[in-house]
């Protein structure tokens, strides 16, 4: 048999060992139980569950509102204006209740102003958008505080983890596997689930903020568009 034949049977057999050896990783992942996962992780997943679920919560609770606070009726500083320009200021004060968003709110408040100085009418507005943001940001800060903590408790579990396992190292002469196993899988399991709960609160924070500007931004037009019908001549 030639060398160049051998050189083919040596690399076919190490191929079918390597696809053997990537079956039996997988086979072995596929066991391994979520639950006794969790379990090994010890105390630290406590916290970690908790700020999971507040997480996921607060996300879903607050991505309804803000849409909500998206949801504008067609043409409706059109319609407002149409209302002023006729003088029929309890109808656009009855459309503003009706579509019942931010925007319309602090357009609102500055209808039930009109007749009174111009900075007063500003500042009323102002406050009511000072407050309707308020309110959109509720919650959003612990978001942000999770997407910091749970990294931390994460490697806190971790750190412990290391220490039991160093701690069996030096108390046992004769040292098994078994023995110090406990401790690496919490300090893995630790890790992992802390990243996984941090990078969740983090991408939630920063959608929510995002679609929080989105909001300002549409407060902002309709106060601005509501101002500049006041200044037109004859109003």
């Amino acid at each position: 048999m030639s060398a160049l034949a051998l050189l083919l049977q040596a690399s076919e057999l190490e191929s079918v060992e390597a696809a053997q050896a990537a079956d039996v990783v997988v086979e072995t992942t596929e066991k391994i139980p979520v639950w006794d996962l969790i379990m090994d992780g010890g105390w630290a997943m406590i916290p970690l569950a908790i700020l999971s679920i507040l997480t996921i919560y607060i996300f879903v609770e607050r991505l309804l509102t803000i849409n909500k606070s998206l949801k504008d009726e067609k043409d409706f500083m059109e319609k407002v204006k149409d209302y002023l320009m006729d003088g029929k200021v309890d109808q656009a004060r009855d459309l503003c209740i009706q579509t019942n968003n931010p925007a319309a709110r602090m357009v609102e408040k500055g209808i039930s102003r009109i007749g009174k100085p111009m900075r007063d009418i500003v500042s009323s507005i102002e406050n009511v958008g000072k407050l309707e943001i308020y309110q959109l940001e509720r919650r959003l800060s612990f978001l942000a505080t999770a997407a910091g903590v749970a990294p931390m408790i994460g490697f806190l579990g971790t750190t412990l983890g290391m220490v039991k396992t160093f701690f069996a190292l030096k108390s046992e002469t004769n040292i098994e596997i078994a023995s110090i196993s406990g401790g690496i899988m919490e300090a893995m399991v630790t890790t992992v689930a802390g990243l996984v709960v941090g990078i969740i609160a983090y991408s939630a924070y920063n959608y929510l903020v995002a679609k929080v500007d989105k909001v300002i931004h549409t407060m902002e037009g309709a106060s601005i568009e509501f101002l500049d019908l006041l200044n037109e001549p004859g109003k």
